[in-house]
């Protein structure tokens, strides 16, 4: 579940003479997604956050301009949907387990949609909510590969159930160390205005690991980059997130010009791919990141992170000395044990070249120890990716972008293991396992079409798909609609 999961569905708009401040008390909540909340109503708020291009500009000001919002008044920050669809063309295969790649082709289309605002508060507070509806399926229902094709597929939430759902509700503090500044415009959970060069952030409340750390300028963001997971996070990064890719967390970070340093503690869910999060304590997912960007601005830089995530895993070597004592398949989930943990690191560096930072380089190093369960993002312990962003102002195309990657995933000793000896996880089974490292060449282009539309076409190329040599190569192509406001 990408944590770079960006923000969507229902949501408004309140103008000064749509009582604000109802909305306002009743929300700012850190786990406001426990409550219930009504389906056509956050339907009608869809519709009321889009009819906002239709107010007067006067009405918008504070979202267009870097002046401050007012106090207690919900700012409208954004809408967005995106569809995408996809097809696989049918692949060769030996055998074939419960989670495998199907043979023969099959087209998929999925859509999300969704808006986000902000309420400035007294004392340097913000509160931010974002909300968002997922539909559709992915190929093969999001599984049979480690570098899955599809970013915005694993939004269906437990059991597939496609319902509205708030994917962010936090409070935001900022203490401002210095009298610098930056101008800032509104965006996704961040209000128009100015902060600090050097400052502290506090944040609490429910939203995705991937807001706050492993951020790439060139491969982050599903809905206008690469759409493969290689391309959004590194795989090898086993964050805490529920199935949507969410969790309730706190971070604290100092920021300065040339650096910042970053710590995240989030809830881990309680048990693999799971919806329902575990009390911290008894699980959750911690992580460090130094961010050096020595030129800042438009410059290099390069992020250094390391993590933890604690929870009630299984462990491949357990599972495996239970089968062969037993005569059965290796099971996993059967040898769960509270307090278990695994640990990583990733290294994370992109590489501005030209055209303001738009035509760049990029790259992530990942590792995890591969002991215990993949737990929360996907199933791998090594991940190397390498990719860059080209201009579109090369040919006239100002707002275009083209992207080009290579991705490749690994399992630990103990993990491949597992799965050859027919174990299953909750991305791959295979029933069986001819290992190899999975590989994954993306291209896409981004085409700008007025303001608010993007159109994407993707082509994605997969060797060893589930790192299996008995199965592929996977081909998928797709096309990416994607309206902002």
């Amino acid at each position: 579940m990408p944590a770079g999961a960006l923000g969507t569905h229902e949501l408004t708009y309140s103008s000064p003479n749509l009582a604000p401040r109802r909305i306002a008390l009743a929300l700012p909540l850190p786990w406001i997604d426990r409550m219930r909340c009504n389906t056509l109503t956050l339907y009608a708020l869809v519709w009321l956050a889009l009819a906002t291009l239709a107010l007067p500009a006067r009405l918008r000001a504070d979202t267009d301009t870097n002046t401050p919002p007012p106090l207690f008044i919900p700012q409208f920050l954004g809408a967005q949907t995106t569809w995408i669809g996809q097809q696989l063309a049918p692949l060769y295969a030996r055998y074939s387990g419960p989670l495998s790649l199907p043979a023969p082709g099959g087209e998929t289309l999925t859509r999300t949609y969704g808006a986000c605002f902000g309420v400035r508060l007294p004392q340097r507070l913000a509160f931010y909510l974002d909300a968002e509806l997922f539909r559709g399926r992915g190929i093969n229902n999001g599984t049979g590969l480690a570098g899955y094709v599809n970013g915005d597929a694993v939004r269906a939430g437990p059991g597939g159930r496609q319902i509205p759902h708030i994917a962010r509700a936090h409070l935001d503090w900022n203490l401002p160390l210095s009298s610098a500044s930056t101008a800032t415009a509104a965006a996704q959970d961040q209000l128009p205005g100015a902060v600090a060069d050097a400052r502290i952030e506090l944040k609490l409340g429910r939203f995705a690991v991937g807001d706050d750390f492993d951020k790439n300028r060139y491969a982050n963001d599903t809905r206008r980059q690469f759409m493969n997971w290689d391309f959004i996070d590194a795989t090898a990064y086993d964050y805490a997130a529920d199935t949507r890719g969410y969790s309730d967390g706190f971070v604290a970070a100092l920021v300065q010009p040339r650096w910042t340093l970053r710590y995240g503690i989030f809830q881990m869910p309680q048990q693999a791919n799971g919806q329902a999060l575990a009390a911290i304590g008894q699980a959750d997912g911690q992580q460090v990141q130094l961010s050096l960007h020595p030129q800042g601005g438009d410059g290099p830089v390069l992020r250094l992170l390391v993590y933890r995530s604690k929870a009630a895993m299984g462990s491949y070597a357990q599972a495996l000395a239970i089968a062969a004592a037993s005569g059965m398949t290796p099971n996993i989930v059967a040898d769960d044990r509270v307090g278990r943990h695994k640990y990583g690191y990733v290294i994370n560096g992109e590489l501005p070249l030209a055209d303001g930072g738009a035509t760049g380089l990029f790259g992530r190093l990942g590792w995890d120890d591969g002991r215990n369960e993949s737990f929360a993002y996907t199933e791998a312990d090594r991940a190397l990716s390498l990719g860059g962003q080209l201009s579109g102002v090369h040919w006239g195309r100002s707002q275009d972008r083209l992207g080009l990657a290579l991705g490749i995933d690994g399992l630990s000793a103990l993990h491949r293991d597992y799965l050859a000896a027919g174990g299953c996880g909750f991305m791959l089974c295979d029933g069986g396992l001819d290992y190899s490292h999975e590989r994954v060449i993306v291209a896409y282009y981004r085409a700008q079409l007025g303001r608010y539309l993007q159109v994407s076409p993707d082509l994605q190329w997969i060797t060893n798909p589930g790192y299996n040599r008995a199965r592929g190569p996977a081909r998928v192509a797709g096309v990416r609609v994607h309206v902002a406001i």
